[in-house]
């Protein structure tokens, strides 16, 4: 099994901070099986025996597995954040005293522990800072624009400059390609990833995508498939949360498996809603299958009005946060394939809107 191993009488190759975690253990056994975790998780860790005596490892590394043979020689390093110690006696009651006694944040006990850590290694590979502000946007009933306001949401992050990621979580809508122009870019679509398991690196998800007006889309292709495995769609859109940014995903109206675990990631949901009795009618049966999951739930009020609503009156009657009234546009009315995508005109209505959302997105994460 390949890995970087640095004798405590060697000068490590490189000073600073490492991107793989540090092992310390002398039992080879679970040596092996950490170093095929680290390959695993793409990871190139540093092995030691005990603490390492130069070069600022044991403080450096952003993840310090101690093997639970090592804990005697490792109790008086410095305490740090970051630290697990991994053991194979599921009976042993004795580490988490041992845990204690050098600091540990967690326990881990192989093999059952293994795709936790291999994730926990992944996370320190990709330098996993700030997660993705994630934004689902679901109709209020069928044709009320919230596809387009979902590619008008994605075109004006991306314009403000943030990594941008647009998820078609809807199978039989058509492809959100489709309507950004893009139907024939190359790079994968959803039915590729229908067989992830586990983890899925946020990096290489990026790269695999179709680019279209600065952002990545993922989104379907032509053929049979229209279902992924719940499993699948965690991992994947755990992946693209991962980059950071901004992730803007169009919802179905149906709530399946795959629909609720990508729920279950959003930060924030919107709404769309016409201005008409019979649209919150049927708005107010998808916002309580959807509220049963997601907890910010807001409406986002598209004109015209039936006489006697406005957009206040729309949310009032779904009991629900009003996020704003989504400008009257021809591109968001009668959105035209192979025209400019919604959203394209910085200074149109539609455009406006979506910027003022994420101001206030933005401000009230703490920023991105």
């Amino acid at each position: 099994m390949a890995g970087a191993i640095t004798h405590d009488n060697e000068q490590p190759a490189a000073e600073g901070r490492q991107s793989g975690p540090l092992i310390v253990t002398e039992d080879a056994d679970l040596l092996d099986d950490l170093l095929r975790l680290c390959a695993a998780a793409g990871a190139t860790p540093e092995v030691h025996h005990g603490v390492p005596e130069r070069g600022g490892g044991w403080e450096a590394a952003p993840l310090v597995l101690v093997g639970d043979d090592a804990v005697r020689r490792v109790r008086g390093a410095a305490r740090r954040r970051g630290v697990v110690l991994v053991g194979r006696d599921q009976d042993d009651s004795g580490v988490w005293r041992r845990a204690v006694e050098i600091g540990a944040d967690h326990v881990l006990m192989l093999p059952d522990g293994e795709q936790w850590l291999v994730d926990r290694i992944a996370d320190v590979a990709e330098g996993v800072g700030r997660p993705a502000l994630t934004v689902g946007v679901i109709g209020g009933r069928g044709g009320a624009g919230a596809s387009t306001l979902a590619c008008a949401l994605a075109v004006t992050s991306a314009r403000e400059g943030l990594r941008t990621l647009l998820v078609d979580a809807d199978p039989l809508g058509g492809g959100l390609d489709v309507l950004l122009g893009g139907e024939t870019a190359d790079g994968l679509r959803w039915p590729a990833f229908a067989a992830s398991r586990g983890r899925v690196g946020g990096g290489a998800l990026e790269e695999s995508l179709p680019k279209l007006h600065s952002l990545r889309v993922l989104s379907w292709d032509r053929g049979d498939c229209v279902a992924v495995p719940p499993q699948a769609v965690r991992a994947v859109l755990a992946a693209a949360r991962r980059r950071g940014g901004a992730v803007v995903v169009d919802l179905p109206r149906r709530i399946d498996d795959g629909v609720a675990e990508v729920l279950a990631q959003l930060d924030v949901g919107i709404l769309v809603v016409p201005g008409e009795l019979r649209a919150v009618a049927a708005a107010g049966r998808v916002a309580s299958a959807v509220g049963m999951v997601l907890r910010d739930l807001r409406v986002a009020v598209r004109g015209p009005y039936t006489p006697g609503l406005d957009d206040h009156e729309v949310a009032r009657l779904l009991n629900l946060p009003l996020a704003g009234e989504v400008p009257v546009e021809s591109a968001l009315a009668r959105p035209q394939e192979g025209k400019a995508p919604p959203g394209a005109a910085a200074r149109g209505p539609l455009a406006r809107f979506c910027t003022v959302f994420w101001e206030r997105a933005l401000a009230e994460a703490g920023g991105v």
